[in-house]
C-alpha cells in the first residue's frame, strides 16, 4: 500500500485522517506522515491497511497502468 493509495482509499470511503486512525488504532499524526511518505513501523501499515479492506477497499497493485483502490461491489449489484 502506497501513500497515494491509502490516500485515495480514504477518499473512497469518505473518511478523514482521523476516521482511519480510530479505525485502525494510531493517531492522525501517523496517519498523516505515512500519507506524506514517512517511513513506518510494517505493524502499523498493515493495520492501516487492515481497516481499510475491513471497510471495503481491495488494493490494486501496480500493473502498468498505475496502482490503485476500489471498493468491493457490495449485495447483488
Amino acid at each position: 500500500m502506497t501513500p497515494v493509495q491509502m490516500r485515495m482509499a480514504r477518499a473512497a470511503l469518505g473518511w478523514g485522517v482521523r476516521d482511519l486512525a480510530e479505525k485502525a488504532g494510531v493517531t492522525a499524526n501517523t496517519v498523516t506522515r505515512i500519507e506524506n511518505g514517512s517511513d513506518a513501523k510494517q505493524s502499523t501499515v498493515a493495520a492501516l491497511r487492515a481497516a481499510l479492506e475491513s471497510a471495503g477497499v481491495e488494493f490494486i497493485p501496480e500493473n502498468g497502468g498505475g496502482a490503485g483502490v476500489r471498493l468491493k461491489m457490495r449485495g447483488g449489484g
